[in-house]
């Protein structure tokens, strides 16, 4: 355990082993069964598996454990007991020559909302595979091909709840995003902020495509890397076999060039074998490794699933919207008593409209249950929008609460000095790797002067030194006290945000409204307090975007500090101003929310685009008591919408989470539509679709989000589930009568199964044509299995089947 942490700090290159699939499969792993289970049965070619790997240079050896968690298992094997017997079996073949990392993949399933989870459950799964591992011996954790950050979050805080071993994870990349929307950087923000040891990506591309996903977290990165590339991307030779080209020599020349971005471990992913880490180690050999100077000093950096918001001297001060909260809102406080969230709901909108890129999130109302309504508007903000959020609450149990649902590194609003509060937060936001607002306040007593709050900030930062908190998750309330009672609050505020900024490299926020409190035309006295605070190094401030004299201040001094090159943001904003106009609030470019093409649409096309379930089915009522007929609101409004979100799926504008949000929303309506689309259209048949994975492949996210666009897109779906057999599927289609077959299959060991359905569909001469997906299936494997047509992703596959019942 100690001796990796010291590896990793010492100037040595390091490798881990290759693939294990195809070497296993040449090794007789049988069709359809789990590497994991097989290992069981068969531990001998498991460790000579290991110790090939060994011999030929590798570092650390990867157990046969990716797959050794209860969802994968299905309650064929203990999993405590397949975890450590195979990690064992790894310790063993090791011996002291290379390191043991203990391997957790994906579980298959998502966290609320995309899927059934809870972020806690997902937690616990881990954490009952992790224990197996630890009694196993492992020198560290390895999360790896992960594609969904909240569930490579929620693994990171398991191996913390259940052992003190270096925790490496790796996250796979395609098209500068990962399945569910996270960029490399932003990942490597949110892992930063977990403190994870090592940071790294595997598998979906070869080493040429992997470089650039190596070269684009650089910026800010301060954690060691590693990459495991692929020997290329997966093809048939003449015998239909699944073959990886890329020679062990041509895959080393292309795969060392990790080190020249700063690469500290190297190894291979699908396809390659000890031969190609052989080559690799030989081709490094004499290297040297050093971590990569950064060139973005952000000093914090805060995300959500898909965007990271930055806080530093460099950066674009942030607007911190504070319209969700409470105090002075009649309506909001009412429905927050009742439970709902249309205005808080509302109002996120509309900051999100103007510009500001991280919300506050404050419920804090009489009888209010902040413990309960506090992460549920979380959870539906997070299903909602792409932004950050600032989780703003006194009651420590409502902001761990809320910390549970959140896929990345939120903001936390606050941390004072009052007696036990660093003791009870800081440790919980070290824990979820939540950057969090210090403010240097303890007792009753408000520290007016600059030095009396550089007194009382020096010792609540030795407090969370203390406790082994890192100062990349401290921003630092710089206090904006009213200058009508305190004439001198206002230059005491400045003189402590250039403290920060040059003594001690910390990023600052400020509530801005309180300095103008009890005065006339408070917009006034803000708006020039903002620009001398930003002068002095503020990075946030806590404000209403919707304020126009606020947004021409923040403009102007991007321009003055030269953060806005060549004034672009300024100019697009303000081209047209004119004196006493405000001009455009909102930057140019927010990504804050999803880009907008609603503006002026119907209120039903708005919401299947914004994936607006809860109001959907009121308006589809609102039309049909107009007179619409249902096929009208069908084809004007729901197929339109959907079709929006289709194209900005392509466009890499929405993820998944938009584009699962927004198909349910299409499902809800066609729910409450359905009974008179049947009348209207005297009960007319629509084209069945037999949707299944194929026998062996227990992999279903793909195939179930294809079935939901699908019975989006009019068709009737039938879903098989599961590891398939081609007889039953056949038999199905038969049954159905059937235009459509589906077949889907995430593994190249079990694509080959494809084959046998569409053998089977023209022995029985079925006229059903035969279509297939998978992230390992491509147009030469289609033709040459004899299907009908491929699919990339959902939306590819709904085009695909249109074309096909034409």
């Amino acid at each position: 355990m100690a001796d990796f942490r010291k590896a990793l700090a010492d100037d040595k290159i390091y490798f881990f082993d290759g693939g294990y699939g195809t070497l296993l499969q040449s090794r007789g792993l049988p069709a359809g069964l789990s590497p994991e289970l097989w290992g069981m049965q068969a531990p001998d070619v498991i460790a000579s598996a290991y110790r090939d790997y060994v011999e030929a240079g590798a570092d650390l050896i990867t157990t046969n454990t990716f797959g050794g968690s209860a969802p994968k298992l299905h309650g064929e094997a203990d999993v405590f007991e397949l975890n450590r017997t195979m990690v064992e079996l790894a310790r063993k073949v090791a011996d002291g020559r290379a390191f043991v990392a203990g391997s957790v993949g994906p579980t298959g399933k998502f966290v609320e909302p995309l899927g059934p989870l809870t972020f806690r459950e997902l937690v616990a799964i881990f954490k009952e595979q992790i224990k197996g591992i630890v009694a196993g011996g492992a020198d560290l954790i390895l999360g790896e091909t992960h594609f969904d950050l909240a569930e490579i979050k929620a693994l990171v805080i398991a191996a913390r709840e259940v052992c003190d071993l270096p925790v490496a994870t790796s996250m796979t990349f395609e098209g500068g995003a990962c399945l569910t929307g996270t960029s490399p950087q932003t990942y490597v923000d949110t892992m930063q902020n977990l403190g994870v040891e090592l940071i790294g990506t595997n598998c979906s591309a070869g080493p040429e495509q992997m470089y650039d996903t190596l070269e684009s977290w650089l910026p800010r990165l301060e954690t060691p890397t590693f990459a495991e590339a692929n020997a290329g991307l997966p093809e048939l030779d003449e015998d239909g076999n699944t073959v990886f080209r890329l020679a062990p020599e041509a895959f080393a020349e292309q795969a060392v060039r990790f080190l020249d971005v700063g690469a500290k471990i190297v190894g291979g992913c699908c396809g390659t074998t000890p031969d190609h880490i052989r080559a690799l180690r030989a081709k490094a050999e004499g290297r040297t490794w050093s971590l990569p100077e950064k060139t973005d000093h952000a000093c914090t950096v805060v995300t959500s699933r898909a965007v990271s918001v930055p806080f530093g001297f460099e950066h674009r001060g942030v607007i911190i919207g504070e319209r969700i909260n409470p105090t002075g809102k009649k309506q909001l406080t009412e429905e927050l008593q009742d439970g709902t969230f249309t205005e808080a709901l509302r109002f996120a909108g509309e900051q999100l409209e103007q510009g500001a890129p991280v919300l506050d999130v404050n419920v804090g109302a009489p009888m209010v249950d902040e413990k309960t309504l506090l992460p549920a508007l979380v959870k539906d903000l997070v299903s909602r929008h792409q932004c950050p959020l600032s989780i703003d609450s006194n009651d420590s149990d409502a902001v761990e609460n809320a910390l549970w649902n959140y896929p990345g590194s939120p903001l936390v609003n606050s941390i004072s000095g009052e007696p036990g509060k660093m003791e009870r937060l800081g440790p919980i936001c070290r824990k979820f790797g939540a950057p969090f607002i210090l403010l240097p306040l303890e007792g009753k007593k408000l520290p007016v002067t600059a030095p009396e709050r550089i007194a009382v900030l020096e010792k609540l930062l030795a407090e969370a030194d203390a406790l082994g908190i890192p100062r990349r998750l401290i921003v630092v309330d710089a206090l904006a006290l009213t200058v009508s009672s305190k004439p001198e609050a206002a230059r005491a505020s400045l003189e402590f945000i250039r403290h920060c900024k040059e003594e001690l490299g910390l990023a600052t926020t400020i509530g801005l409204s309180n300095i103008s409190f009890g005065l006339p035309a408070r917009e006034l006295l803000n708006s020039n307090f903002l620009a001398l605070a930003m002068g002095a190094g503020l990075t946030s401030f806590i404000s209403n975007p919707n304020s126009a004299r606020l947004q021409e201040t923040l403009h102007s001094v991007e321009v003055l500090l030269n953060r806005d090159q060549q004034a672009e943001k300024y100019i697009s904003a303000y081209s047209d101003w004119q004196p006493g106009t405000p001009g455009s609030a909102a930057p140019s470019g927010s990504k804050g929310s999803a880009p907008s093409s609603t503006e002026g649409k119907d209120p039903v096309f708005t919401a299947v685009v914004t994936g607006d379930k809860d109001a959907i089915v009121g308006l589809v009522e609102e039309k049909l008591s107009s007179g619409l007929r249902a096929m009208d609101v069908v084809n004007d409004l729901l197929i339109p919408g959907i079709m929006d979100v289709g194209v900005k799926y392509e466009r890499k504008e929405y993820f998944l989470p938009q584009l699962l949000r927004s198909a349910e929303a299409m499902k809800t309506a066609f729910g409450r539509l359905e009974p008179l689309l049947k009348e209207e259209s005297d009960g007319g048949a629509k084209p069945v679709v037999i949707m299944a994975t194929v026998e062996g492949d227990i992999h279903d996210i793909g195939k179930n989000i294809v079935c939901l666009m699908l019975g989006n897109h009019g068709f009737e779906v039938v879903d098989l589930g599961k590891d398939v057999p081609a007889d039953r599927i056949v038999a199905a289609a038969r049954e159905h009568k059937a235009s459509i077959i589906g077949l889907s299959a995430l593994m190249t060991t079990t694509m080959v199964r494809m084959e046998d359905t569409v053998k089977l569909v023209r022995e029985q001469g079925l006229e059903a044509k035969v279509i297939i997906g998978g992230a390992v299936v491509t147009e030469k494997f289609c033709n040459a299995i004899g299907a009908d047509g491929w699919s990339t992703d959902a939306l590819d596959a709904v085009k695909l089947a249109q074309s096909l019942v034409q």
